[in-house]
């Protein structure tokens, strides 16, 4: 996705710039020594002579070519002042859209390309920058909502890093405020599962310790008591003889 400034440039209008008037210093016509000397000399003379050279002068002076020869040096002089300001603009969009991108990329970091510049030519014949772009990456991490989550931070804080971000700049940072809301819920899952995982592990942990705990005691308890063994038949056999009677003398024999 790309971010920058979308602002598209707008030359100057010559409409636009200021009228400068000129005032009667600026179409004076050029003196001559006859109107000056007419100018200088009292009129001690009205013949014909002196009337024909008067209106002669004052034609000169009244004719039109006069004035005319100002009106191409005012209309240089405009011109110029529209380019001078024409310059002054394609300058001062060149300064602003240059650090509007290169806020961009140096809060993007890894995640931003470098700046991509359209460029105009001026009337002085320098290239100016107009407009631009820094294309930033906002897909999520698979699998890892940890790491999408510290992403989305950062690619929201550079889409805002200027000091006017555009309606694009705008909407790549509504992008990353999102992905990164779905990150936090799917950590959070995460986060439980592994919990209960845990939990689990415990128990079935617990519960062989305590197997192997009763089968210990069962052996000590075996190692305690011997086994009974058989009675022997040797005692019954010396009791039956004992029990025998005795036997009889016959004394008559």
């Amino acid at each position: 996705m790309q971010i920058g400034s979308a602002t598209p440039y707008v030359a100057p209008s010559p409409s636009s710039l200021p009228a400068r008037a000129l005032s009667s210093a600026d179409s004076v016509a050029p003196s001559s020594p006859e109107l000056n000397r007419s100018n200088q000399a009292p009129v001690t003379s009205t013949s014909a002579t002196g009337s024909d050279e008067q209106a002669s002068l004052r034609e000169e002076a009244d004719s039109p070519g006069n004035g005319e020869d100002a009106k191409p040096s005012a209309r240089e002089t405009q011109q110029v002042r529209q380019e001078q300001l024409q310059v002054a603009e394609l300058a001062s969009r060149d300064r602003e859209v240059r650090a509007h991108e290169q806020a961009h990329a140096a809060v993007g970091g890894a995640y931003a390309g470098a700046p991509a510049y359209t460029y105009k030519r001026g009337p002085d014949g320098k290239s100016y920058v107009v407009s631009g772009e820094v294309s930033i990456d906002v897909s999520p991490i698979p699998n890892d909502p940890q790491a999408t989550l510290r992403k989305m931070e950062v690619v929201q804080r550079a889409a805002l890093a200027p000091a006017e971000p555009s309606s694009q700049d705008r909407r790549v940072a509504a992008q990353a405020q999102a992905l990164a809301a779905q990150a936090r819920t799917d950590l959070a899952q995460q986060r439980r599962e592994e919990a209960a995982a845990a939990s689990e592990e415990r128990r079935l942990l617990a519960e062989e310790r305590e197997q192997e705990q009763q089968e210990k005691e069962k052996e000590e308890k075996s190692v305690q008591q011997p086994p009974i063994s058989a009675p022997s038949l040797d005692l019954y056999r010396g009791l039956s003889q004992l029990q025998s009677p005795e036997p009889t003398v016959d004394l008559l024999a």
